[in-house]
């Protein structure tokens, strides 16, 4: 008589790991798997255009990689081109977010126009800022020529501007529907209040805004950092590294090292040192945002 509301009390409990099996084993064999895998191939030194197997070379390809300079010029800007993205972002995301949290007609119209560019595909806005910046019709370029009064090659002479222009404009957007949320979820009373209190501007957004918009302000920026760091497909496509390596960001080193060069062991290692900064950075960012 007991026997069974004790089955079926087991089989209750083991329901929802039956029904959660399948995306676990999915995800372990997607992710998990090939991540192992491919640590282990950061040991060895493998070029697939030899045909011959893997050598085991221990830590010497991390050695190699953390003692060259070329990498860690490579480290440097990259970190440029996250630090100076986001921060742009950020600032013009913010200041998107203020205008659209006033009610205007054409408003939603406007969001919609203004979010567009989160929905071209990263290639596709790659070569389309590539003619934009063209030094004989592009349109960037024509204007830098009226503002300066002489002939102005941006993607030769300031790349790094080129690139954080594309990206600014492709994800200031994103970072607008972040504070656009944040400020939308702020209670009507306590601005109300603010203005029968005669809270100065400056008050009311250290005491009221703020404090309702830091979280996803904080996530948005989370958010944006980790994938400014991987960033490829747009630079690629509008400069390919280059002039030089002027714009050879780390994720594009990497590229170079596995699908040109095919020191596939090296690039795995690089990948992997890569991965470990972001989330030592994440880490960082996150006790920071933790204390405040």
């Amino acid at each position: 008589m007991t026997s069974q509301p004790a089955t079926g009390s087991r089989i209750l409990k083991i329901f929802p790991i039956i029904l959660i099996f399948p995306a676990v084993a999915l995800v372990v064999f997607l992710v998990i798997f090939p991540l192992i895998w491919a640590l282990g191939l950061s040991f060895y030194s493998y070029n697939v255009l030899r045909g011959e197997p893997p050598i085991f070379v221990g830590v010497e390809n991390y050695y190699r990689l953390l003692n060259s300079l070329d990498v860690w010029r490579r480290f440097v800007l990259t970190g440029q081109f996250v630090f100076y993205s986001v921060s742009i972002e950020f600032l013009l995301g913010f200041g998107l977010a203020h205008l659209f949290y006033n009610q205007f007609r054409g408003r939603r119209l406007a969001i919609t126009l203004v979010t567009t560019p989160l929905l071209v595909a990263p290639v596709a806005v790659g070569i389309f800022h590539r003619y934009l910046f063209d030094a004989t019709f592009g349109i960037y370029s024509y204007i830098a020529q009226l503002l300066t009064g002489q002939s102005v090659r941006i993607l030769s002479q300031h790349p790094m501007f080129a690139i954080v222009f594309m990206d600014v404009w492709q994800w200031s957007p994103f970072m607008m529907l972040f504070i656009l949320a944040g400020l939308e979820a702020i209670p009507k009373h306590m601005l109300e209040s603010s203005e029968i209190d005669r809270l100065s501007p400056l008050a009311k957004f250290r005491y009221i805004v703020w404090p309702t918009i830091k979280p996803l302000v904080a996530l948005a920026l989370l958010f944006r950092t980790m994938d400014a760091f991987r960033t490829f497909d747009t630079i690629f496509t509008l400069t390919g590294g280059g002039p030089g390596t002027a714009t050879e960001v780390l994720s594009i080193q990497i590229y170079r090292t596995a699908f040109q060069f095919f020191r596939t062991g090296e690039a795995t290692a690089l990948a992997f040192i890569f991965l470990v900064i972001i989330l030592l950075l994440t880490n960082i960012y996150l006790r920071l945002a933790r204390r405040e």
